[in-house]
């Protein structure tokens, strides 16, 4: 049996292509990907362009029924419960948040 690979990552957030689609993405490093959002390139300026640019040569992925999978490299990561991430947010706020 294969050691299972995963992706590290620091906290923040990036530009990446999602199911074919320009999105920024947020990320944990305990958790990994845990959402995203989907954009259009002509919101950001120039600055934005070029960090789009480098982003996006090594950020695809693909999200399908909760799990977030790496095309370059073919990792599979489950999306985390905002629960898990956010643990300070209270029950009767969670009908705020929208979760995939």
């Amino acid at each position: 049996m294969k050691p299972e690979k995963k992706l590290k990552f620091n906290d923040g957030w990036c530009f990446a292509i999602i199911n074919g689609r320009l999105a920024e993405i947020s990320f944990h490093k305990k958790y990994g990907i845990y959402g995203h959002c989907y954009v259009r390139r002509g919101e950001y300026g120039k600055r934005e362009q070029k960090m789009i640019d480098a982003d996006i040569k090594k950020c695809r992925f693909i999200y399908r029924k909760g799990y977030y999978i790496d095309k370059l490299t073919g990792i599979k990561s489950k999306a985390p419960k905002i629960d898990e991430v956010f643990p300070e947010i209270e029950s009767k706020n969670r009908d705020n948040f929208l979760t995939f």
